[in-house]
C-alpha cells in the first residue's frame, strides 16, 4: 500500500521560525546609573509602531526595568532621577530646570486649564478685627452708609410669639403649680388678646435674652397698629419709667426673703444638730 506523505514547507526567506530571527541587541553601560547598570534598546520589526525603539534597564542581578517609576521605586532615595532622561540614559539639568518652571506656574495658576463649576456668589474673603462700614454706591445723592454690619445679620423675628408661652405655669417638686408673681401697675400689656401671664413671660424672656434695656414699646402708634410699629427687641408692654421708690421697694422684698431663707436654714441646722445629740445619748445608754 501507498503512504502519503505532505511535502515540507520552503524555508522562509526571513529565517527559522514563524516570525523570523528574534532581533538581535546589545547591552550597554549606563554611566548615569550605579556600576553594574545595563541599558537595551529593542527596536519593533511588525506592526503599526514598527521602526520605533522600547529602552529597558537591567539592574547588575539581571533585573529588567521598563518605565522610570519602576526604576526610581527600585533604586529609592540612592540616586536622584529628577533630571534622568529614560530614553537617553543621560543626567539633563536643562529637563529638571524645565519642570520646576511648569511646577511653579502651576502653583501660581491653580486653576489652569479648569472649568470653574461654582455658582455661589463672591463674598469677601478678607478678615478684620475692626468694623468697616459696607458703601453702597448709586446715582442716587440721598442714599447713607450703613455702619452697623451686626443689626444687618440679624434674622427676623416673629410678631406676638410671646402668645407661644401662654397656658404655661412653672411646677415644684410635688407638682404644685406656683403661683406667678404680681407685676406692678405701671406694667400695662401691649396688642391683642395680651395677659398677665403672657406680660410676665415676655418681661421675663426678655432679661435673659437680651443685653439692651428693657423700656417698652416706646411709640405711641403702637396702640392703633401694633403689626406695623411694633419694636420686636421689647416686651409686649407700655413704656415704663423705673423710679427709686421701685428700687427700694424691690430692695426690701429682697432683704425680707433672704432673713427669711437665713432663719428656715438656721432651724434645719439646730434641729440636725438636736437629733444627732438625741441618738448619741441613746447609744451611751445602751
Amino acid at each position: 500500500p501507498r503512504s502519503w506523505r505532505r511535502a515540507p514547507a520552503p524555508p522562509s526567506p526571513r529565517g527559522p521560525g514563524p516570525r523570523g530571527p528574534a532581533p538581535r541587541t546589545e547591552r550597554m553601560d549606563c554611566p548615569a546609573l550605579p556600576p553594574g547598570w545595563k541599558k537595551e534598546e529593542v527596536i519593533r520589526k511588525s506592526g503599526l509602531s514598527a521602526g520605533k525603539s522600547d529602552v529597558y534597564y537591567f539592574s547588575p542581578s539581571g533585573k529588567k526595568f521598563r518605565s522610570k517609576p519602576q526604576l526610581a521605586r527600585y533604586l529609592g532615595n540612592s540616586v536622584d532621577l529628577s533630571s534622568f532622561d529614560f530614553r537617553t540614559g543621560k543626567m539633563m539639568p536643562s529637563k529638571l530646570q524645565k519642570n520646576k518652571q511648569r511646577l511653579r506656574n502651576d502653583a501660581l495658576n491653580p486653576n489652569k486649564g479648569k472649568p470653574d463649576l461654582n455658582t455661589t456668589l463672591p463674598i469677601r474673603q478678607t478678615a478684620s478685627i475692626f468694623k468697616q462700614p459696607v458703601t453702597k454706591v448709586t446715582n442716587h445723592p440721598g442714599n447713607k452708609v450703613r455702619s452697623d454690619p451686626q443689626r444687618l445679620s440679624e434674622q427676623p423675628r416673629q410678631l406676638f410669639w410671646e402668645k407661644r408661652l401662654q397656658g404655661l405655669s412653672a411646677s415644684d417638686v410635688s407638682e404644685q403649680i406656683i403661683k406667678s408673681m404680681e407685676l406692678p401697675k405701671g406694667l400695662q400689656g401691649v396688642g391683642p388678646g395680651c395677659s398677665t401671664e403672657s406680660l410676665l413671660s415676655a418681661v421675663a424672656s426678655a432679661l435673659h435674652t437680651s443685653s439692651a434695656p428693657i423700656t417698652g414699646q416706646n411709640s405711641a402708634a403702637v396702640e392703633k397698629n401694633p403689626g406695623i410699629w411694633l419694636n420686636t427687641a421689647q416686651p409686649l408692654c407700655r413704656a415704663f419709667v423705673v423710679t427709686d421708690d421701685d428700687i427700694r421697694k424691690q430692695e426690701e422684698k429682697v432683704q425680707e426673703v433672704r432673713r427669711r431663707l437665713q432663719e428656715a436654714l438656721t432651724a434645719d441646722f439646730l434641729s440636725r444638730n438636736g437629733e444627732g445629740v438625741k441618738r448619741a445619748e441613746n447609744g451611751e445608754g445602751e
